[in-house]
This record gives structure tokens, C-alpha cells and sequence, in this order.
């Protein structure tokens, strides 16, 4: 009888931070992001639960993903093009800790592009606008090499990367804009990489905001949470077979060596800090009359859209140091 009570006080103990797991729901676009990986593994490998954090992905495009973190439907959301966009015009959110730190996208051809300027009067593979990447993609164009879209080139809008990948592959399209593991994956196809958008223009890819009423009521979750990106992040820096098996996953590659040469790409790119000159390029890139920013009107003070504070205050409490 006392080893049978032994046995039951032990299974409950085992089994209370189990039932005590707080229930999150975390933003997860269509088809997977390279700028993502961090959250992919901070769910597979258990971090999350590390925290006591039970994360349910909920999949949709960009925009959706935004809207849905304003109207506190999902508490984390990982879309800093639209989240900037939408603090700008005055929606209470806040970034609170990064994931990719470096440019992921690339402009990815059928072969026989050869350079930039073959891209005129072709049709090329966007997300919708206003969106992270086709704002990468048009400004590079337009910056770099004075291409217009409508006038240079033709645009064909998807929310997938995958569905951009197909229609590449297809000759449906001549070039789409592809983060670093679904271009890898074009080029298998004998797609080529012309462009990649980071040695144009530097890049927050995947930080995450939050409504700031959560950090307000929920402090503790969201400090939780941040913990689990911070190991996360390191994760993919010090665990290439393990960051291998996610990016198999959620790429959906069986190729163990496509999936390597993933890795390779993008195992230096992450980190929770939210640079001050990476986000104030961001949220330059949102203030252009392209996307309805009024011509001459000054950009405000950006860190008041950073809770720089609570990130801070987690990076202090696991002996990092704090993000300037």
C-alpha cells in the first residue's frame, strides 16, 4: 500500500506542470517562413512547454495573422512588415523578441533570366501588397534597378511561398520572391537564385508583436514566451541535427541534404534583439507612398512601438546582454 501511494503522489507530480501548461496561440503563416524557424522549433523541441506555454499554430496569411493580433484573437504574432504598418496608423502592438536578423528573401528565376534587367516585360511571383515580401521585392527592384512593377513587369499576387515555388517550376511565372528554404527547393527544380534582397537592403524578419494589453495583464506569459524564443534562437545555432529534423518538417523536404544546405544558409541568421537600426529601416520601408505614407511627413519615434524594457528584463534574468 505505501509503494502504491508512493507510485500516485509520484504521477501527480509528474503530471501537474503538464495540467498547468498555459495555453498561447502563436501566428504561422501559410506554408512556412524561413524567418520562422525559431517558433518551428521552439514547438517541436519542447521549449515552450519548457516555460509551461502549451503553443497552438494558427496558419494564415500575413495580413490575416496581423488583424487577428489587433482584434487579441492570437497573442503572438511573428509579421513585422504589417505590424509595423498597422503601429504606424495607431494599433496598440508592440514587438517584444526577434527571430532573423538578416534578409532571407531572394528573387528566384527560371534559367534562361540570366540578370535583373531580363526580368522586363516577365511576370513575376508577389505576396499581396503591403506585405513583407512583396515590399522586399519591389523595393529592390525599384531602388536598385529603376523597375517599376506595372510598367517593367508583371505581378501575380499568392500568400504561399509554396504556390509561388509551383507556378516557378510550372513556367507560370518567370521569378518569385522566395525566402532562403523555399528557393533552395526551387533550385533543386533547376530554378536560380538571381537576387538575394539582403545584400541590397538589411532586414527584421519574424519579430514578434504582441497586443500590448496582453504585456499588460499577462506579463508573466509574455515574459515566458520571450524566454522560450531566446532558447530558441540558440537552439538553431548550436543544434544543426535537431534544427535539420524541423526544417524537414515544416518544409515538408525528405531530402536530408537539401535540408543541410538550409541550415548552412540560415543557421547564423537569428537572435531575439531588435536592433535599433535594423528596426528603423523597417519601419522606413513602411513610410513610402507606395503603401500610403504621406510624402514629407516625419517618421516618429520608433522605440515607443519596442517594449525594449520587458525584452531587456528577460535577457538580464538569463545573464544575456540587453538589446540596445
Amino acid at each position: 500500500m505505501i509503494t502504491v501511494a508512493i507510485m500516485a503522489l509520484a504521477a501527480l507530480m509528474l503530471s501537474g506542470p503538464a495540467s498547468a501548461q498555459t495555453k498561447i496561440r502563436v501566428g504561422k503563416t501559410i506554408g512556412g517562413s524561413g524567418f520562422h524557424l525559431p517558433s518551428y522549433v521552439a514547438v517541436d523541441k519542447g521549449l515552450f512547454k519548457g516555460e509551461g506555454l502549451e503553443a497552438e499554430f494558427i496558419v494564415a496569411g500575413a495580413g490575416v495573422l496581423v488583424r487577428a493580433g489587433i482584434a487579441k484573437e492570437i497573442e503572438f504574432v511573428p509579421i513585422p512588415g504589417g505590424g509595423s504598418e498597422a503601429m504606424l496608423k495607431g494599433a496598440p502592438l508592440a514587438f517584444i523578441v526577434g527571430e532573423s536578423l538578416v534578409s532571407q528573401w531572394t528573387i528566384t528565376t527560371t534559367p534562361d533570366i540570366k540578370r535583373v534587367e531580363d526580368l522586363k516585360g516577365r511576370t513575376v511571383g508577389l505576396e499581396r501588397p503591403g506585405q513583407a515580401a512583396y515590399t522586399e521585392a519591389v523595393v529592390v527592384l525599384g531602388k536598385f534597378f529603376k523597375m517599376e512593377p506595372g510598367r517593367d513587369y508583371k505581378v501575380i499576387t499568392f500568400n504561399a511561398e509554396t504556390d509561388r515555388v509551383a507556378a516557378l517550376i510550372n513556367r507560370s511565372i518567370q521569378a518569385a520572391i522566395l525566402s532562403f528554404p523555399h528557393a533552395a527547393r526551387a533550385e533543386k527544380a533547376g530554378m536560380k537564385i538571381l537576387v538575394k534582397t539582403g545584400d541590397y537592403i538589411p532586414r527584421l524578419g519574424g519579430t514578434f508583436i504582441t497586443h500590448r494589453d496582453f504585456i499588460k495583464e499577462k506579463r508573466d506569459m509574455t515574459k515566458r514566451f520571450i524566454r522560450a524564443m531566446v532558447k530558441a534562437n540558440d537552439y538553431v545555432k548550436n543544434n544543426k541535427q535537431g534544427t535539420i529534423e524541423v526544417i524537414q518538417k515544416y518544409f515538408e523536404i525528405k531530402d536530408t541534404g537539401l535540408a543541410e544546405g538550409i541550415y548552412k544558409q540560415v543557421a547564423n541568421a537569428y537572435g531575439p534583439e531588435i536592433p535599433h537600426d535594423l528596426l528603423l529601416e523597417l519601419f522606413q520601408s513602411r513610410t513610402t507612398p507606395e503603401l500610403g505614407w504621406p510624402a514629407g511627413k516625419p517618421l516618429p519615434d520608433i522605440e515607443q512601438f519596442v517594449e525594449r524594457n520587458l525584452l531587456n528584463e528577460v535577457l538580464k534574468e538569463m545573464g544575456r546582454k540587453p538589446s540596445k
